[in-house]
């Protein structure tokens, strides 16, 4: 129960983020957004964890990965997240994201050398076709293919770092490290190298005070942030990163339910298609299939 909990819970935050950020597009730029968010992020992590005394002590070789894993999962990936709903609506985006299954299993298998397994496989081709059938009235349309295209690459490139970040919380949680301390570090450390990346760009901070700014924001900061990294990250060492990678094919249905209220995405009979593969690649992956009994081979007298 508490897995499921955990992957509910990730599933309706992370599903939910991708709206939020809409909110943020527009007077400040990109980079500046994505400080501010795991700036208060950050600070409310290491804030808690010095209340409660559950702050972990990193060493030199930890910090150096915990800046690499900053570096990956808030940082760069949130930067082409943030510039690729420039592009594409942010129900599409997230399900661009969904790749995170494929990407998570193929950096398994390079890193840790963990193949996955068939159920693993079966499900994630499945869900990819599901979001394949998805994204087909966008590229089908000729509306914009330029800025189509242009989008899902800057998800794709995305992905690819947020399944690095992934490889090394399992290296620090192989080595009893735990997501809420190496979460807080990495946040600070992602928004200081990616301060640095806008300073050098000569891009301007400055802070949007509309009440939609702000809210998405804190919403972005404190759920968005601090609890669904937290119980995604958990969930890597509970079930492994590939089959916790799925958490990331089921929540574009919320992106694109909220992308449907708020910015008028239409669902096609391609798109409702794609739906129903993802939940059954879903299914595939969770779902406890009975083994069948094989019978008792009696053995032959020579």
């Amino acid at each position: 129960m508490y897995n499921i909990a955990l992957y509910a819970l990730t599933v309706m935050i992370w599903g939910s983020t991708w709206i939020a950020i809409t909110f943020q597009l527009g007077e400040v730029p990109v980079p500046v957004s994505i400080i501010y968010r795991f700036a208060i992020a950050g600070l409310v992590l290491f804030v808690i964890l010095g209340l409660t005394r559950n702050l972990q002590k990193l060493d030199r070789k930890d910090h150096f990965y915990t800046l690499l894993q900053g570096g990956c999962l808030f940082c760069f990936n949130f930067y082409c997240f943030y510039s690729s709903i420039q592009y594409i609506n942010s129900g599409l985006s997230s399900v661009v994201f969904s790749v995170a299954t494929v990407t998570n299993c193929v950096a398994n298998w390079l890193f840790y050398k963990k193949k996955p397994s068939l159920k693993v496989v079966t499900g994630s081709i499945v869900g990819l076709i599901g979001i394949s059938a998805m994204f087909w009235p966008e590229f089908s349309s000729g509306s914009d293919g330029e800025n189509t295209l242009k989008g899902v690459l800057l998800a794709m490139l995305g992905t690819v770092f947020f399944s690095m970040g992934n490889m090394i919380s399992i290296r620090h949680q192989n080595k009893g490290l735990k997501p809420p301390s190496t979460n807080a570090w990495g946040m600070l450390y992602g928004v200081l190298v990616l301060t640095l990346v806008t300073y050098l760009q000569g891009i301007p901070f400055v802070l949007d005070w509309r009440s939609e700014y702000i809210a998405a924001l804190l919403y972005l900061a404190i759920p968005g942030s601090v609890v669904v990294f937290t119980s995604y990250l958990l969930l890597v060492s509970r079930i492994g990163a590939d089959r916790a990678a799925y958490a990331t094919v089921l929540f574009p249905a919320v992106a694109l339910t909220l992308s449907t209220i708020f910015e008028g995405y239409q669902w096609s009979s391609m798109a409702i298609f794609g739906f129903v593969l993802v939940a059954l690649g879903n299914l595939i992956i969770f779902f406890k299939w009975p083994l069948k009994q094989r019978p008792a081979v009696r053995a032959e007298s020579c």
